[in-house]
């Protein structure tokens, strides 16, 4: 199991959000650099990244942040946000983030990101509201169902697929297990889970289950719920 510590990048600073609402973000490091760092020091092996503000306008904005986090750390990073076209792949693998996350493009041109998962290393994010799948920076709900999305990807050769349930995340409310699992299940490909973790018991349970590949963890840490540093020690 595979703790990923989480940065929300919006005007350059590290945010959280409650789901999904820009004008809910709360700054828990004016220095998202100085963040990854803590997060590396404490022994995690991943961070994952999210450019917000490139989630809502379709392409990359904090693109200099984010080449200053790379510059200075040596965790694996892979990042999400507005990432829509195989320009912007390469920009960042280039870069030299480890892996990059297909979300909104996933849904709109399944192909595409097939293509991509071919040449690239590449994660499929799923975010679902009531199980259907939002897109555009969580702006509007598709009428597909997450699972049939997650079933797209079965043999794609995409790395993971990151699924979050958008009206948990950031909630504290605990993550959605059973979201997970389906989502597993449905692709067979290794799956993350995303949105709600409050406490180490959920990671306990979805460990047990051996369904599930990792968990992002964000506002469990910065509001102090989960130790992280203990749980990156105990888990990995």
């Amino acid at each position: 199991m595979t703790l990923f510590p989480a940065i929300d990048l919006k005007d350059g600073k590290a945010v959280r959000l409650s789901k999904g609402l820009m004008e809910s973000a709360k700054i828990y490091n004016e220095s998202p650099v100085a963040q990854v760092k803590i997060f590396e020091e404490m022994g995690a092996e991943w961070v994952h990244l999210v450019d917000l503000n490139g989630a809502f306008a379709g392409e990359p904005v904090n693109h200099e942040e984010i080449k200053k986090i790379r510059a200075s750390t040596n965790v694996k990073l892979e990042l999400g946000g507005g990432i829509r076209d195989e320009a912007t792949i390469k920009t960042y693998l280039d870069l030299g983030i480890d892996r990059v996350i297909l979300g909104s493009i996933a849904v709109k041109d399944p192909q595409f990101v097939k293509e991509m998962a071919a040449k690239y290393r590449v994660v499929v994010g799923i975010d679902a509201i009531d199980g259907y799948v939002a897109v555009e920076g969580w702006g509007e709900v598709s009428s597909m169902k997450a699972t049939d999305l997650a079933k797209e990807f079965a043999a794609a050769g995409v790395e993971a697929i990151i699924c979050t349930d958008v009206g948990r995340d950031g909630m504290l409310t605990g993550v959605n297990i059973d979201f997970t699992l389906d989502i597993a299940r449905a692709s067979g490909v290794p799956t993350i889970a995303s949105g709600g973790l409050k406490e180490r018991s959920e990671i306990d349970i979805l460990a047990a289950t051996g369904e599930v590949e990792g968990i992002i963890v964000g506002k469990a840490y910065y509001e102090g719920t989960l130790d992280l540093e203990k749980a990156l020690k105990e888990v990995q």
